[in-house]
């Protein structure tokens, strides 16, 4: 078994090597190759942590396994990032485990590409502005990948603790552009592409702040209950996701499905537009992409990361 521990990750996994991983991985999606497991998550009852399973089979790029981790909200008292996980990889011919590589930065780097590619494929032509909303510790991810995607000219963002935008500013200054602090409503009127990357359990982005073209990548924790945008939003919307059955039960689509405003049906998938089966964003004013997190995106970088560790003779080996 290989071992990839954490602190390699970061020599080893770029944005666009996540991305290309992402990509390929939704595109076996959409062609019915590759499949995730159900998704366990639950609250263990100890440190206020929710701790779950995401797995799933890339039947084209060989990846079978499965993340264990979840959140621990306490964990800045211990010097740590509130989410932790690990990534376990199988042999898909024999069953014996193949690897173990650390999941945190991994994570961070394939939500980030995930929107990235969603980006790619939806955003307007012409698009300039990217407006942020949140800006945590996955915000800083989200905005790198975007621009390596798409050659925005401006970043404007808005985040509910103002206190934090720093974040935002100071990665707008490493790639170059100019940033602006904004409220909600320039922040829909003026940006071409918004990445909601909150934990919010209520409606942020409402229906009536949105104006003209823009595509929105709605990232935020996925669980049952979240909730970044307003379901009038949603329904107006062209959507498509990862993974239709976690869109409608623990992302953002949830909210609209349930108050009937849209059906399951109306849910695209992103792997179709990659392939080319979905024409996309169409005549659409509004898209939105709703990313949910499956573990297939998680195995996807995880096997790209082994992969290189093993060329630079980072991955230690042992028996097990």
């Amino acid at each position: 078994m290989y071992v990839v521990a954490e602190k390699a990750i970061a020599g080893l996994m770029t944005p666009e090597a996540a991305f290309d991983a992402i990509e390929a991985v939704f595109a076996s999606m959409a062609r019915r190759k590759a499949y995730n497991f159900p998704v366990v998550r639950e609250a263990i009852g100890h440190a206020d942590a929710l701790y779950g399973f995401k797995g799933g089979f890339d039947g084209e790029g060989l990846a079978l396994g499965l993340k264990a981790g979840g959140y621990w909200p306490h964990n800045q008292e211990h010097g740590l990032i509130n989410h932790q996980s690990t990534v376990f990889l199988f042999d898909p011919d024999t069953g014996r485990v193949s690897a173990a590589v650390g999941g945190n930065l991994l994570t961070a780097l394939r939500t980030a590409a995930a929107s990235s590619v969603s980006i790619k494929y939806l955003a307007p032509k012409g698009a300039r502005v990217l407006g942020m909303i949140g800006a945590g510790h996955q915000s800083a991810f989200q905005m790198r990948a975007a621009a390596k995607v798409h050659p925005f000219e401006k970043v404007i963002g808005w985040n509910p603790h103002p206190e934090m935008l720093g974040r935002l500013s100071d990665t707008a200054a490493e790639l170059g552009l100019p940033f602006e602090a904004v409220d909600l409503d320039r922040l829909g009127a003026e940006a071409d592409v918004i990445i909601s990357i909150t934990s919010s359990f209520g409606p942020l982005l409402m229906d009536r702040h949105v104006k003209g073209p823009t595509h929105i990548a709605a990232m935020g924790t996925d669980t049952k209950g979240k909730q970044e945008l307003d379901p009038a939003l949603v329904a107006r919307a062209r959507v498509f996701t990862d993974e239709i059955a976690q869109s409608v039960s623990i992302g953002e689509c949830q909210h609209a499905i349930a108050q009937g405003l849209i059906t399951q049906a109306a849910i695209g998938e992103l792997g179709a537009v990659v392939t080319g089966e979905d024409p996309g964003r169409g005549e659409a004013e509004v898209t939105i992409f709703d990313g949910t997190g499956v573990g297939l995106q998680d195995l996807a970088v995880a096997a790209a990361v082994v992969e290189l560790a093993k060329q630079k003779g980072l991955a230690g080996e042992i028996e097990i």
